[in-house]
């Protein structure tokens, strides 16, 4: 396969795509690229690097002493985490089950105060094509190409099977610090200064007062922060080039900051520009408060071309097992209820407390009510994405925990917490087990203490259930959906009995949580396409199928096409595995099967795609009626 570099769109409405090598490759269908990353079995951990791991102290001070801050008394200077110490923690979290590592950014900071605070953060950029020197040796280049620090955790990372992902942001540069404000450079070349825009750079436009206003939103300044105008092709031009250099380096995906401040049509040709130029790519944006009950930030992550962080639900998490509030389970429910009004629930990213909110340690300093928290989101839809230390019960109860005292430094390496133990457990689950990170989910029990669900997947299960009482609770399950035998839980080895597809003496331990799983047969072939259709309304008993010319999908013939699952009402889902055609042209369309075996073709003519010799590849399409 070529390398991710060489890798060029050639047809992007035909959905494939070629190498630009040589003739003679282009011309040969065994370097078509139409593989996609997976990210729905990865297990994310976000790391502050300042604040995880000093792996080289010749840095500590840097260009500016006063901006650092050994002691770690003053919450808002440099502490000194930079990219060694990832490195050099790099075991510790293969062993915690990490697949995926979101860093915070590392672009070049601004080398100035604002209010004894520093950019340790990294959202106050300078250059977004050199690297923060505070994270690299005394010395060392920072420019990208030749920063031999990031090339060693990138290599290393994915010596482990580790994918990094770079967290970005695109709405703005730096505040007003020592009488400079949106000093913007191009690997060191000034290219725009926010007191002297001749190229109109940027809106000067004053801070958001209203936050209902969309015009403030997307014009308007936060938190004095000098605030790009994407109208401008120059500017457009600038991020793509630089983002895009980071991905030849080795970036797997993107977090992207404050998406909903800035308008979707620069998203869409953002995010289209980088799928042209890696279409692997996989990224998630943050929309701030997200909730499935908020039209904007649903459509945008539905048509933006990038998945988001599910606010909603860790909303619903921290309100149902850290206040412990009432309704319980009933409100991640609702949450999840509302899932067919994303085309990709199962790819938004789950989490419960994060760098911009106080952390669940200090909402509930109970470990138990953490440790639920993290198998939630480790089983439920969704990417899980864990907070540094959370495996260490890291939290610091200053000022209630909010900003920056929800930023600690890292103080503890245990990898026998029952977390840490927990989270390498539940990783692996994700990977062996595609109910949990493709399947559908639905609700089996549930009180205000206590929540039971299923994940399928073709003929996969998990059984998940969650009593968050101080006191054991008996209950039966009707349907559980698993065949009949006797199951162990993988966390407690607590032994069930499935009769009739019922359990009837189930017992809930307090504070507990059990997982039961059946293992069934994975898709096998040459090439898998992973299929996904939105946008059809079904009744029960119906169902969803791909036909084409090809034999793995019947060859038009509709009784021998390739029948889809349910995730939700508004997703289709399943694998297909090529054997015969791969690395073939083929064509296709779907269809609805009714109760009444009546066949329902879309009206769209059939889609086309040119299959890989081998590999996993995506289709996400939308009914066409």
């Amino acid at each position: 396969m070529t390398s991710r570099s060489d890798i060029r769109v050639t047809n992007a409405a035909a959905g494939f795509y070629t190498s630009n090598q040589t003739e003679k490759e282009d011309s040969n269908w065994e370097f078509l690229f139409t593989r996609a990353i997976e990210f729905r079995q990865e297990t994310i951990y976000f790391i502050i690097v300042d604040r995880f791991f000093d792996g080289d102290q010749s840095n500590n001070e840097g260009f500016n002493p006063q901006l650092s801050d050994t002691s770690r008394n003053f919450w808002g200077k440099y502490w000194g985490g930079d990219i060694q110490g990832i490195i050099e923690k790099l075991d510790y979290l293969k062993g915690l089950g990490v697949t995926a590592i979101w860093i915070s950014p590392l672009f070049e900071q601004v080398e100035s105060l604002q209010f004894d605070n520093a950019p340790m953060h990294g959202y106050w950029t300078k250059d977004f094509k050199r690297i923060n020197p505070r994270f690299l040796s005394q010395g060392e280049d920072n420019s990208l190409f030749k920063c031999t620090a990031f090339n060693r955790l990138v290599n290393q990372a994915h010596s482990l099977g580790i994918k990094i992902i770079l967290d970005i942001v695109c709405n703005h540069s730096s505040p007003d610090v020592s009488g400079e404000k949106g000093k913007l450079y191009d690997d060191g070349v000034l290219i725009a200064d926010y007191y002297d825009d001749k190229n109109n750079w940027y809106y000067h436009n004053p801070e958001i007062t209203d936050w209902e206003n969309e015009d403030q939103l997307l014009h308007y300044e936060m938190a004095g922060l000098a605030t790009f105008n994407e109208s401008n092709i120059e500017y457009r031009n600038y991020i793509k080039s630089a983002i895009k250099q980071w991905l030849d380096i080795g970036i797997d995906a993107l977090r992207i900051d404050t998406v909903k401040h800035m308008p979707l049509w620069f998203w869409q040709e953002f995010i289209g520009d980088l799928k042209t130029h890696r279409p692997d790519l996989f990224a998630f944006g943050e929309w701030g408060f997200s909730n499935p009950k908020d039209g904007k930030s649903v459509e945008f992550a539905n048509d933006s071309g990038m998945s988001i962080l599910d606010f909603g639900l860790s909303g619903a998490i921290r309100e149902c097992l850290a206040k412990n509030a009432p309704g319980g389970f009933q409100l991640v429910q609702d949450v999840f209820n509302l899932d067919y009004l994303y085309n990709t629930a199962t790819e938004l990213i789950t989490f419960f407390d994060n760098h911009d909110m106080p952390r669940f340690g200090s909402l509930n300093p109970d470990g138990n009510a953490l440790r639920l928290a993290v198998a939630l989101i480790m089983t439920c839809r969704g990417i899980p994405c864990i907070y540094y230390g959370t495996e260490q019960y890291l939290h610091n109860d200053t000022n209630g925990g909010e900003d920056p005292y929800n930023r600690p430094m890292m103080e503890k390496w245990d990898m026998d917490t029952p977390i840490y133990q927990d989270l390498a457990k539940l990783s692996k689950l994700r990977r062996v087990n595609p109910a949990i990170s493709l399947g559908s989910q639905v609700e089996k029990y549930i009180s205000e203490d206590i929540y039971c669900f299923i994940r399928c997947y073709r003929d996969f299960r998990s059984l998940v259930c969650f009593n968050k009482s101080y006191y054991s609770q008996g209950i039966q399950l009707q349907n559980t959906e698993l065949m009949d035998g006797e199951y162990y839980c993988m966390l407690t080895k607590t032994k069930i009995k499935v009769i009739n597809g019922q359990v009837n003496d189930l017992t809930l331990p307090p504070q507990s949580v059990l997982i039961f799983n059946y293992i069934g047969e994975k898709v096998k072939g040459k090439t898998i396409v992973r299929v996904q259709i939105n946008g059809i309304v079904t009744q029960l008993g119906e169902s969803i199928i791909v036909t084409g010319d090809c034999p793995e999908l019947g060859n038009w013939d509709i009784t021998k096409g390739y029948i889809l699952e349910y995730i939700n009402p508004n997703t289709w889902f399943g694998e297909i595995p090529f054997n015969e055609s791969a690395g073939k042209a083929i064509a296709y369309k779907y269809a609805l099967i009714k109760n009444n075996q009546e066949v329902i073709r879309e009206k769209k003519s059939v889609r086309r795609w040119i299959l890989a010799n081998d590999g996993i590849a995506k289709w996400v399409d939308i009914w066409q009626q």
